[in-house]
This record gives C-alpha cells, sequence and structure tokens, in this order.
C-alpha cells in the first residue's frame, strides 16, 4: 500500500527548464518592483514645476516607502511563513500594483504618499518572499546564480526607470504619463506573481520541489549576541546605502538645473549606478574572494564616496562623470563585500536576525536621508536659478562617507585584534 510519503518520494525532480521559467517569473515582479520605488527621480522636476511641489515632498515620496518598509517588514516575513510563497508573491505583487495607481492617478500629494507607503510594504514584503522561492527551486551551486540572475533582473528595472526618458520621451510632457508607464510596468510584480503560483501549483502535484527558506526574522534576544565586528558593518551598511539611495532620488533633477543637462542624458547618467553594479559587483565579489582584506575594500570604497560628492559642486565644473565612475566603484564594491561578509560574523541560526536588523537600519538612515535633502534643497532654494543650493546635500553625503570610513577602520581595528573573524585573511 502506498502512502503520500512514498508517492512524493517517487516524483521526479522539476527540469532545469521548468526551474529557469519560475526562477524568469518571479525576477520579473522583481524588475517591476525596481521600477516603481525609482520612478518618482525622472519626474521630480516636474512635479515641482506643475504640480508645485517642495523637494521636502518629493523626498518624502521616497521616505514614505522606507517608513513602511522599516515598520512593517517583519510582518511582511511572518505572514510568508503562514500562506506560503505563491500566495505570498501573489498578494505583494498585488500591493505593489496598486501602489503604482494610486501614486499615478492622483496630484495630491497625500494619495501618492499612500501609494509609496503601499509600495515600501509590499515591495520589501515581495524580496523577502522571492528570496524564499528561490531556495525551494535552486540549490547547491545553482543557488547563487540563480540569486545572481534575479537580482540582475531587478537592476534592470531601475535602469529601465533612468532610460525611460529616452525610450519614452513623448511622455515627459507632463508628470503623469510617466507614472502610469511605472503603474504598467508595475503591474508585472502581479503577473509575474500570478504565473508563478500556477506554476509552483502544477509543480506540486507533478514534481518534488524543495522547502521553502526562512524569511529575516528580528529575534530580540540574539542582539545581544552579536559583536563589535557585526555593529560596525551594520553602521557601514547604514551609512553606505543612505549615502547612494538618496541621491539617486534627486540626481536627475540634480543633474538638469545644476549641469543643464537634459532629463534623457541626466537619466542615462544616474542609470550608470545601477547598470556598473550588475556587472562589477560579481567580479569585486570574486577579487575579495581570492584575496581577502574585506575590512580594508570596503574602507577604499567609503573612502572614494567623500570626493566623489565633493567634485560634483556645480561651481567646481568638474564633469559629473568623474563622481559618477567613482560612486559606481563604491555602489559596486561595498555590496559585494559587505552582506557575504555577515556570514562570518554570525552564526547560522542568528543570520535571520543579523540581515533583518541591518536592513531596518538601512531603511531607517535612507528616510531619513531622503527628508533632510529635500528640507535642505527647499532652504537653500537649489534650483536651476541657484544650483550652488544643491551645495548642502553633497555636503551631507560626502560627511556620510567620513562616517563610513571610520566604521570601516574600526573594523578593520577589530579583525586585527585578538577576537579577528578572520575577514581580513578567509580567501575562498
Amino acid at each position: 500500500m502506498s502512502t503520500p510519503n512514498t508517492v512524493a518520494a517517487a516524483r521526479p525532480e522539476p527540469s532545469a527548464t521548468y526551474r529557469w521559467i519560475v526562477l524568469f517569473f518571479v525576477s520579473m515582479t522583481m524588475f517591476g518592483n525596481y521600477y516603481l520605488y525609482d520612478s518618482i527621480a525622472p519626474v521630480a522636476d516636474l512635479l515641482k514645476s506643475q504640480l508645485a511641489f517642495s523637494d521636502q515632498m518629493i523626498g518624502r515620496l521616497y521616505s514614505m516607502y522606507s517608513y513602511a518598509a522599516f515598520a512593517l517588514l517583519l510582518l511582511g516575513g511572518i505572514i510568508i511563513d503562514r500562506i506560503g510563497t505563491k500566495k505570498a508573491i501573489t498578494l505583494f505583487g498585488s500591493l505593489c500594483t496598486i501602489a503604482g495607481i494610486l501614486t499615478a492617478v492622483s496630484s495630491n500629494v497625500h494619495v501618492m504618499y499612500v501609494g509609496r507607503f503601499i509600495l515600501g510594504f509590499g515591495a520589501e514584503s515581495l524580496i523577502a518572499a522571492v528570496t524564499t522561492a528561490l531556495a525551494k527551486w535552486f540549490k547547491g551551486k545553482e543557488i547563487g546564480f540563480a540569486f545572481g540572475v534575479n537580482l540582475t533582473i531587478a537592476r534592470l528595472g531601475s535602469l529601465g526607470t533612468d532610460w525611460s526618458p529616452r525610450f519614452a520621451h513623448p511622455l515627459y510632457s507632463n508628470w503623469q504619463s510617466p507614472l502610469w508607464l511605472a503603474a504598467v510596468l508595475g503591474g508585472l510584480c502581479l503577473v509575474g506573481g500570478i504565473v508563478y503560483w500556477i506554476l509552483e501549483a502544477a509543480a506540486e502535484r507533478k514534481y518534488v520541489i524543495g522547502q521553502a527558506g526562512s524569511t529575516d526574522k528580528l529575534v530580540l534576544k540574539d542582539l545581544l549576541t552579536f559583536d563589535r565586528s557585526f555593529w560596525f558593518i551594520t553602521g557601514l551598511c547604514l551609512t553606505f546605502y543612505a549615502a547612494v539611495f538618496p541621491f539617486r532620488s534627486f540626481a536627475i533633477k540634480f543633474f538638469q538645473e545644476g549641469y543643464g543637462m537634459t532629463r534623457a542624458a541626466a537619466g542615462s547618467l544616474n542609470g550608470f549606478l545601477p547598470l556598473a553594479a550588475m556587472f562589477a559587483t560579481p567580479a569585486f565579489g570574486l577579487l575579495v574572494d581570492k584575496v581577502g582584506k574585506r575590512a580594508l575594500f570596503m574602507a577604499v570604497g567609503s573612502l572614494i564616496i567623500i570626493p566623489a560628492y565633493l567634485l560634483m559642486m556645480p561651481a567646481l565644473h568638474v564633469t559629473p562623470y568623474v563622481s559618477m565612475t567613482f560612486i559606481g566603484v563604491a555602489f559596486s564594491l561595498i555590496p559585494a563585500i559587505m552582506w557575504p561578509s555577515v556570514a562570518y560574523l554570525v552564526e547560522e541560526k542568528r543570520l535571520g536576525t543579523a540581515y533583518a536588523l541591518m536592513g531596518l537600519i538601512q531603511q531607517a538612515g535612507v528616510a531619513v536621508i531622503d527628508e533632510s535633502i529635500g528640507w535642505s534643497n527647499d532652504h537653500f532654494a537649489a534650483s536651476a536659478a541657484n544650483p550652488n543650493g544643491y551645495n548642502a546635500m553633497l555636503y551631507l553625503l560626502s560627511a556620510l562617507g567620513f562616517l563610513g570610513l571610520f566604521f570601516s577602520f574600526m573594523l578593520w581595528k577589530t579583525e586585527k585584534g585578538p577576537n579577528a573573524h578572520g575577514l581580513e585573511s578567509i580567501k575562498a
């Protein structure tokens, strides 16, 4: 007599083709997710000129995302565990799609705030659900490549937003049409989720598939177990992402008003960061695996952020391509080292808490800097008529580079001491 377990054991594993089809559709949800997040930057000047939005209001459109992610991300992990990946990806993809529509449908800033808040919860939870799902379908040496492909497709969403003033140029006569384009592409979050549900449901009847990976959960008692090296990396995570993502929020507007660039040229320049990261991050990861010296490399990444922003001051008349090259190196180098380094510092059973904590602190920092840049741009009347009004923003971002350099130095100093984890010496 057969039992459910023996029947399941008799089933084959999904074919490679089936698994890569699954990867494609879950990655489509990430493409839409990333496109939606970055969709405000290309229309920032239009929101200001056509709707009289202040820069602080524009910054808050981004910080509302971070507030939601900070407040509700852990709830998303609980929902994923309760309802499973196929339902979770569809649910959170639906929220992202609704968020895109709400952001585009009304000129009322408060409606937009609600849309961006919903996006923050839906998008960050969607990322967690997709990460959890991929662990069901890929294992061993395949999983690293699968995660890399997923992240590459996601970053294509950011790149698509930055390049949209070129391929969707006629839409940029007003603020709303580009946001409707974002809402349509954000619909991929829902479409991809539905297709994934169908694929997983069919596979459950035909194949043996793996168990879902665990979501990152914050276990409060685990916080007491982390040592100084972990907290220094967390500080670096905070300062680094706060120095890069809020800048991208205002970069297109800044390049237009500070350097007289067209929207298309400014978008292409802003798109250099995700484009560079798609190729350079894996290369830097391989380099560090070969030579070690992780704290030293993170210090170098923090160091080059400092002059990168200072050289952007319009009065210096230095081409912004120089600065964006520096930032592109840092944007590729630091994440390639920082996230894997945590696995050397924290035992496996506490990694979920470690990554959840870093994500929460990162979102808090990004929100504060988004708000601060918006306020400073308004306070110093940053505009095409007064490009030097952006200097306060650049000083603030450069100061974050100094803070990141401090955390990197302290990490290096700690890892040279008797309680080192081997970050500087461990090689693949």
